[in-house]
């Protein structure tokens, strides 16, 4: 198991500056790279955690702050467990930031983070993977399609409004994908109904698409997420398995 360092990072992108997390070897070598996108709650110690973790089995992750728009991290200050039914400011405030979130600003974005891993001595050349929690998901999907010859892998767990009836769906990008693909989608997810997981399986299937989607029966919504009153134990794990399997076929 690889020894690791986590640091923080500035990121030059076309709207400003985003702050982010690196998880890396900490003897410096470089590693195939992991592009990490946070859920709603941002960068904070259980994320961190994740991504040391990825570090740990041979990568090197990069995790943006994707509401740097709004402040530094944190931009909105959280309790160490996250309940929003017992707090319902909580989404009062992160609400807003998730909505502000868009397609179009998001893939700018998204290039300038993959020009940091491209750049980076701490990463392998060549492409890289992704993975994606809630709306980094769907982040993690339209990434996979808007950049697909960087894109080695993509993977997205708990995911909401994944291929929705808009035209800025995000599953209106995958027959451009490349990459191998893999979803774990919660069940009983509102954000995320069973036409939905429907749409998308057809979208990938039509674009041949190498994919695999799975929901995850019990499982709520953030349930990867340990500091939040979502948390399921055993869909954690599940999507821990599937996740580093994923990389390990990759790289």
């Amino acid at each position: 198991m690889t020894s690791v360092q986590g640091t923080t990072v500035d990121i030059p992108t076309e709207d400003g500056v985003a702050d982010a997390y690196v998880a890396h070897a900490a003897d410096g070598s470089a590693r195939p790279g992991v592009l990490l996108y946070m859920d709603a709650f941002g960068i904070r110690p259980h994320l961190k955690s994740m991504a040391d973790r990825i570090a740990e089995a041979g990568h090197t992750v990069l995790v943006p702050n994707v509401f740097y728009r709004h402040g530094r991290t944190p931009v909105v200050e959280l309790p160490e467990f996250i309940d929003p039914a017992e707090r319902p400011e909580i989404w009062g405030k992160v609400g807003p930031l998730v909505q502000s979130v868009t397609p179009g600003p998001a893939m700018r974005d998204a290039a300038a983070y993959l020009q940091w891993l491209a750049d980076s001595p701490l990463v392998m050349d060549g492409p890289v993977a992704l993975t994606g929690y809630c709306m980094g998901a769907r982040l993690s999907l339209l990434t996979a399609g808007t950049y697909p010859e960087r894109v080695a892998a993509a993977a997205g767990f708990h995911g909401g409004q994944l291929a929705t009836e808009g035209p800025d769906s995000p599953h209106a990008v995958v027959e451009h994908i490349t990459a191998e693909v893999y979803f774990g989608h919660a069940d009983n997810d509102p954000s995320l109904p069973p036409e939905q997981i429907q749409r998308l399986e057809d979208a990938l299937t039509a674009a041949g698409v190498r994919h695999r989607c799975e929901v995850y029966p019990g499982a709520h919504h953030g349930y990867t997420q340990a500091d939040t009153a979502s948390y399921g134990k055993e869909a954690d794990e599940r999507h821990w398995d599937a996740l580093l399997d994923l990389l390990q076929r990759t790289f």
